[in-house]
C-alpha cells in the first residue's frame, strides 16, 4: 500500500501490486489476475488512515453498510467481500510463533512487587479497553491508569504515560490482544521502537500478552531492554 509499506519489499517477492488504501477493487483484481486465492496481511495500515481513504466505488459501498466504523468492522467487511470472490484470508501467526514469546519470557531488570501489581492491574484494565475496541495499551503507576491507548496508537500512548508519570518514571504498560481477537486483520506487535519509546519516556516495564504478540527484531529488544534496564516481559 502506498504510504504504508517501504518501496524495498519489491526486491524480496516475484510481484507486486500497489494501491491505495480504500483501493478494494483494484486489490480483488490484483488478486484475481495473479490466481490467488488465499492471502494474509501483513504490516500495519496507520489507524488514522482508516479517516482518510480515497475508496473506490467497491470501497464506498462497503462502507456505506457498515453500522460502525472501526478497524475491526472494516477490516472484517473486507475480508467477506474477498470471500465472496474466492479469496479466503487467513492469519499469518502460523508463521509468525518464533517470534512471539511464550509464557515466562523475560529480560531486564526483575520487577519489584509493586510493579508485579501494576502489571496485574494494567493487564485487567487493557483487556476491558481491548474488549470495548479502544485500543491495545495501558499504562499504570501506583495502581493509577495514566494513559489509554485510542486511534494515536501504542506509542504517543507510550509517551504521554510516560510524561504523566512525573520526573521519576517508573510506569508500566501492558499491551493486549482483545478477547476474541481476530489475528487475520491485526497482530500485537512491539519492537525495537518500543523500547526507544519507553527509554525516552522513562517507563519501568513494559509487558504484553504471551504467544499473542509479535515481537520484532527480539535481540534487538533485549540488549536494549538491558541497557535502558527496562523490564520486557510476557505475561
Amino acid at each position: 500500500m502506498h504510504g504504508e509499506t517501504e518501496e524495498a519489499i519489491e526486491n524480496l517477492v516475484d510481484e507486486t501490486v500497489w494501491i491505495k488504501v480504500g483501493q478494494l477493487g483494484k486489490l480483488i483484481n490484483g488478486f484475481k489476475e495473479h490466481s490467488i486465492s488465499e492471502c494474509v496481511m501483513v504490516g500495519q495500515v496507520a489507524p488514522g488512515n482508516l479517516f482518510n481513504l480515497r475508496p473506490d466505488l467497491r470501497a464506498v459501498k462497503l462502507l456505506m453498510g457498515l453500522k460502525t466504523k472501526n478497524a475491526h468492522s472494516i477490516f472484517g467487511a473486507i475480508a467477506k467481500e474477498l470471500s465472496s470472490e474466492g479469496i479466503n484470508l487467513i492469519e499469518a501467526t502460523p508463521w509468525l510463533q518464533p517470534a512471539m514469546p511464550g509464557e515466562g519470557f523475560t529480560v531486564g531488570p526483575t520487577p519489584t512487587s509493586a510493579q508485579q501489581a501494576d502489571i496485574k492491574f494494567a493487564h485487567q484494565m487493557a483487556v476491558e479497553i481491548a474488549r470495548l475496541d479502544i485500543g491495545q495499551t495501558v499504562v499504570v503507576k501506583d495502581g493509577a491508569v495514566l494513559a489509554v491507548e485510542g486511534w494515536e496508537g501504542t506509542d504517543d500512548c507510550l509517551a504521554r504515560g510516560g510524561e504523566l508519570a512525573g520526573k521519576e518514571g517508573g510506569a508500566v504498560a501492558v499491551k493486549v490482544a482483545k478477547p476474541g481477537h481476530d489475528f487475520r486483520f491485526d497482530i500485537p506487535c512491539l519492537g525495537p521502537k518500543t523500547l526507544e519509546i519507553c527509554a525516552a519516556s522513562r517507563l519501568a516495564v513494559l509487558a504484553f500478552e504471551a504467544g499473542r504478540t509479535l515481537l520484532l527484531e527480539r535481540e534487538v529488544v533485549e540488549r536494549a531492554a538491558e541497557q535502558h534496564k527496562i523490564t520486557v516481559a510476557a505475561t
